[in-house]
C-alpha cells in the first residue's frame, strides 16, 4: 500500500507534494509525542488533526477541486478559506514572537525579592517532567541569588499523576540543597489562575503581601499569560523569568499556549 501511495504522490504537482510533506510532518511529530512520551495536550492533538485532514484532502483532491470549481461561489469560498488560514498563520507567528520577548533571564532579576513563585507543569510517575525540571532548575538559580526569598512551588494532582506537582517540586528542590524552611508547597491548584489564588494565602502566612516584590518562574512560552493573570489578581511587583522549553515539545507548547491565551481571555483571567 505504501508503494501505491508513493507512486500516486510522485504524479502530483509540486504544490501538492509540498502539502503532502507538511501533512506528514504534522502527523508524525505529534504521534511521536503521543506514543513515545504520552503527551496529550491540545498542542499535540491539533496539528495531528490538521495533518490528517490535509492528507484526506490530498487523497480526494480531484473530486474536491471538481466540486470547488463547478460554481463561482464555491471558488470564492475556497479562496476565502485559504486567506483565513494565511491570516491565522500570520497571527500565530506574531504571537510566538511576543512570547519569545516576554521573559527575563535569571541573572537579570533585580532585588529585593520577597518570594519566588514556581508554577508546576507535569510530574509523571512522581518525577518532574523535563519542562517542570527546567522551571525548577531556573528557580534554583534565582534562589541562590536571593537566599532570603521564600520559594513557593505550586501545582495540584493532574490526570495520571500520583502525587501533587507541588509535593514533587518541593522534594526536587530540597534534593538540590534548598533549605526546607525556605520552601512552601501549594498542592491543590489545577490551573494557572488557581496557582496564584491558592499561593497567595500561603505567602501571606509568611508575611508576604501582593505589594511585595516577587519573581515568577515558569516556562518561556507561559510567561506572557502567567504574568497577566498575576497582575489581574492584584500582584503589583512581578518579575518573570522563563525557563527554556525542551526542543522536542517547544512548537507544540507554543501552539497550545496560543489557544490557552484565548481561553484565559474568555474566562476573564487576563
Amino acid at each position: 500500500m505504501l508503494v501505491h501511495v508513493a507512486q500516486a504522490v510522485g504524479r502530483w504537482p509540486f504544490g501538492a507534494k509540498l502539502l503532502a510533506l507538511l501533512a506528514t510532518i504534522l502527523v508524525l511529530q505529534p504521534l511521536s509525542l503521543l506514543l513515545g512520551r504520552g503527551h496529550t495536550s491540545f498542542g499535540v492533538s491539533f496539528p495531528l488533526a490538521v495533518g490528517l485532514l490535509l492528507w484526506l484532502g490530498l487523497c480526494l483532491r480531484k473530486p474536491l477541486l471538481g466540486w470547488v470549481y463547478a460554481q463561482r461561489w464555491r471558488r470564492l469560498l475556497w479562496c476565502g478559506v485559504w486567506l483565513a488560514v494565511l491570516a491565522w498563520l500570520i497571527g500565530l507567528f506574531a504571537f510566538v514572537a511576543t512570547l519569545l520577548t516576554a521573559s527575563e533571564l535569571p541573572e537579570s532579576v533585580q532585588g529585593p525579592v520577597a518570594a519566588i513563585i514556581v508554577l508546576g507543569s507535569s510530574t509523571p510517575n512522581a518525577q518532574p517532567s523535563p519542562t517542570t525540571r527546567a522551571r525548577l532548575d531556573t528557580a534554583y538559580l534565582v534562589a541562590q541569588r536571593f537566599p532570603q526569598a521564600v520559594v513557593a512551588v505550586s501545582g495540584g494532582v493532574d490526570f495520571g499523576e500520583v502525587l501533587s506537582e507541588g509535593h514533587v517540586m518541593g522534594a526536587y528542590l530540597r534534593q538540590r540543597g534548598l533549605p526546607a524552611d525556605q520552601i512552601i508547597q501549594e498542592e491543590a491548584s489545577t490551573s494557572t489562575d488557581l496557582n496564584f489564588k491558592l499561593t497567595e494565602p500561603l505567602l501571606a502566612s509568611r508575611g508576604i503581601s501582593l505589594e511585595d516584590p516577587i519573581v515568577l518562574v515558569t516556562s518561556d512560552f507561559h510567561v506572557w499569560r502567567a504574568t497577566r493573570i498575576a497582575l489581574r489578581q492584584g500582584w503589583q511587583n512581578v518579575q518573570a523569568v522563563g525557563a527554556a522549553t525542551p526542543l522536542y515539545i517547544r512548537y507544540n507548547a507554543w501552539l497550545r499556549e496560543y489557544f490557552a491565551v484565548f481561553s484565559s481571555w474568555l474566562l476573564g483571567e487576563i
